[in-house]
């Protein structure tokens, strides 16, 4: 497989040059109850074009079938065969940690509960002195509170394994940023003294593995939002990568990306993956195919390939930004 890489060039259009598409969801697909821009017709396009499509998510508290149907509600179509979540990858751990029938603590949302019962595993609510649990799951879900969190700690107590979705501290919602996974975690982790064994969800790499599996995948290029999470977790996975600009992460945090967070492709949305991506040199040189169209972001890309290289400083990127009306 390809090693990703800052701002890599393209033989041809992306849908032409992997064979699965592994896609974020939030910022990505849809935001919050809308499509983003492009989306349903983008990925319309990769199908028909033969290319294998796998949605992935971080949300630990929806089942595949809730992704499905939220999903076609917005015109985009999926089977649950196509939706690998945070909780799916963290039950995998688990079923490879322990025997069919092994007593789970699940802390989180039906998401998380139905992932464990379809490994296998028993999902219990309780930290029972009759039957300890072998290993506590813990990820967000909207009905969460101290009681479960109380269970957790008796169980991790006694020894029991900790598997966390992801540890993701806030969620987007349009009141701003409320509690998420990893706010819950840290409370338990300050009641314990300890830390969870393993974290399934983005950045690590247990969730983009469950997704190239999930996908029949040999030659997979990941896209998402975000830099901190989406990008990191595929440089981590060894995946190419497709950062677009239609969610979180904005060009300023491009500028300042460390190297795990650089994506191997920028666009402005699911567009760019029938477009043909020009190869861009540390000098900023961008080297684009004659005839094929520009989509507005060479300039982005000539200034990050600068950034990178130390051309252009930190205190300087808002001012070239603002130049470039690309803030």
């Amino acid at each position: 497989m390809t090693a990703p890489g800052p701002l890599g060039a393209s033989a041809g259009p992306l849908l032409d040059t992997y064979d699965a598409l592994l896609a974020d969801l939030d910022g990505v697909v849809y935001l919050e109850d809308q499509p983003v821009a492009h989306a349903p017709d983008a990925l319309q396009l990769v199908r028909s074009r033969g290319m294998r499509v796998c949605f992935v998510t971080n949300n630990a508290a929806h089942t595949p079938n809730d992704v499905v149907k939220r999903l076609e509600s917005l015109g985009i179509a999926a089977t649950t065969d196509e939706v690998v979540t945070s909780s799916m990858a963290a039950a995998d751990l688990l079923r490879l940690q322990f025997p069919p029938g092994t007593t789970v603590l699940v802390v989180g949302g039906q998401g998380l509960w139905s992932a464990v019962e379809a490994v296998g595993l028993r999902p219990v609510s309780v930290a029972s002195e009759d039957v300890m649990p072998a290993a506590v799951v813990q990820g967000w879900g909207p009905d969460v509170g101290w009681a479960n969190l109380a269970e957790a700690t008796v169980a991790l107590r006694h020894g029991a394994r900790w598997v966390a979705t992801n540890v993701d501290r806030t969620l987007p919602s349009p009141r701003g940023p409320l509690p998420g996974s990893g706010s819950l975690i840290a409370a338990v982790q300050a009641a314990t003294g300890r830390t969870p064994d393993a974290i399934a969800g983005k950045p690590h790499p247990p969730l983009y593995e469950a997704a190239r599996e999930r996908a029949h995948a040999e030659r997979p290029l990941f896209v998402g939002d975000r830099l901190d999470t989406d990008i990191a977790g595929a440089t981590g996975a060894g995946l190419p990568s497709l950062f677009v600009l239609s969610g979180v992460s904005r060009p300023i945090d491009l500028l300042g990306a460390p190297v795990e967070q650089r994506p191997t492709y920028l666009g402005p949305d699911l567009t760019a993956l029938s477009a043909v991506h020009p190869r861009v040199d540390p000098d900023g040189t961008v080297h684009r195919i004659p005839g094929e169209p520009d989509d507005g972001l060479d300039a982005l890309r000539s200034l990050a390939a600068r950034a990178w290289s130390g051309a252009v400083p930190p205190d300087q990127y808002h001012a070239a930004l603002t130049t470039l009306d690309l803030e």
